[in-house]
């Protein structure tokens, strides 16, 4: 009978039974933080245009996770703490244009037997095809080959356009051999356009690992060396993406518009416009253009899509509250002229409260021929002052 050597059964036993680690589902609640407005605005320039992961699958991440930040996953071990942070990472990437790549190290069946798996080429980056990839990061076995998974990486970037970030996760703890050498030749072949960015998730007796962390992603110049701890919240998670994928850039100076009425405030006359309504080019309510004919109240079918709008707007805004002003020209008296400027006020309030809005919302005020905004010398500027204006009475 064929004799195995001693070194190699105890090696083959130890994958067999066991050392793998599960996926814990329940995931820590996480609040990403929208990068897209930075981005858009120029605060943000884009230095990265292709990723790498490169994550510990050992069986020394089966490990209970002690940290305080992910005390929320019950049962938290690191190698799911892991997990967690790379769909948090998943989740707050703005929206650039971005290659990702994925590898997992460790040794047994959760590495189908090898030392480093593939689980994503280098590829167009998705949210989907992201989860995709990590999806098949089972369970955590075996030893700590990291130095396999970094010479593997000289041939999955080949592909890998423009500037480089890759981004390793592991406690740092009992390697087989240091992955220095192989992240040297890296840099060598790619250059300036690689750098290697760590995450420790250890527990307070694997702090040297964290040293190691540290000094790999100082090899490189320009990498980024960050905790699972400072990375659990959604601004410790953006601010690591912001480091590694972004240069400071310079925001583009844009003119404020404060009520979204898509009229920037240097120019807006009306600065508290309801949500939804329609407006003038200088920012006010467009029924100041409802106008009258001569002793007229009845409000003409062109202004239709206008009482429409009043009607959108009073419903999207509930606490809205509107006084309606009556207005005429200088024909008639004073005192007819006051009355016929109160049944206008009265006349749109009716057109409103027809689709149902509450009239109680609606006040009606009459201010005659007193408050013209044309000259009544002319027969175009008497038909401007036969008008009705709306005001909102809510702030």
């Amino acid at each position: 009978m064929t004799k195995f050597p001693i070194l190699a059964i105890l090696l083959f036993s130890a994958a067999l039974t066991g050392c793998g680690s599960k996926v814990i589902h329940e995931s820590q609640p996480f609040q990403a933080i929208n990068l897209n407005p930075k981005v858009k605005s120029g605060e943000l320039e884009q230095k990265v245009n292709t990723f790498f992961i490169i994550n510990d699958a050992s069986s020394s991440m089966s490990k209970l996770y002690q940290g305080s930040a992910f005390s929320g996953m019950t049962g938290a071990t690191k190698f799911s703490v892991s997990k967690s942070l790379l769909s948090g990472l998943n989740h707050t990437i703005p929206d650039v244009p971005l290659s990702s790549g994925m590898r997992s190290f460790g040794f047994g069946q959760c590495l189908d037997w090898g030392y480093t798996e593939l689980n994503a080429p280098v590829q167009a980056y998705s949210q989907s095809s992201f989860t995709d990839a990590l999806n098949t990061i089972n369970c955590s076995s075996g030893g700590t080959p990291v130095s396999h998974a970094f010479t593997s990486l000289s041939g999955d970037l080949e592909n890998a356009s423009g500037n480089i970030a890759v981004i390793l996760l592991s406690d740092g703890f009992n390697y087989d051999a240091s992955p220095l050498p192989a992240i040297m030749e890296l840099k060598e072949k790619y250059g300036d356009r690689l750098c290697l960015s760590t995450v420790w998730v250890g527990n307070e007796e694997e702090a040297p690992g964290k040293a190691v962390l540290s000094e790999l992603a100082n090899a490189t110049d320009c990498g980024v060396s960050a905790s699972a701890e400072s990375l659990a919240s959604g601004a410790g998670m953006a601010n690591f993406v912001e480091n590694v994928f972004f240069n400071a850039g310079t925001p583009v100076t844009t003119d404020p518009d404060s009520d979204g009425d898509g009229v920037p405030d240097s120019r807006d006359k009306c600065p508290d416009t309801p949500k939804g309504a329609k407006v003038t080019k200088l920012g006010c309510w467009v029924f100041h253009d409802v106008l009258f004919d001569i002793d007229s109240t009845v409000v003409k079918s062109m202004y239709s899509p206008l009482i429409t709008n009043a009607v959108e707007v009073l419903k999207l805004n509930p606490g809205l509250t509107v006084e309606i002003q009556g207005h005429t020209d200088d024909t008639g008296t004073d005192a007819y002229n006051q009355g016929l400027s109160e049944r206008r006020a009265m006349a749109v309030k009716d057109a409103i409260t027809q689709h149902g809005i509450d009239g109680s919302r609606l006040t009606t005020v009459g201010f005659g021929e007193s408050q013209p905004i044309a000259t009544n010398e002319t027969e175009s500027g008497k038909a401007l002052n036969r008008r009705v204006v709306y005001k909102r009475t809510d702030k």
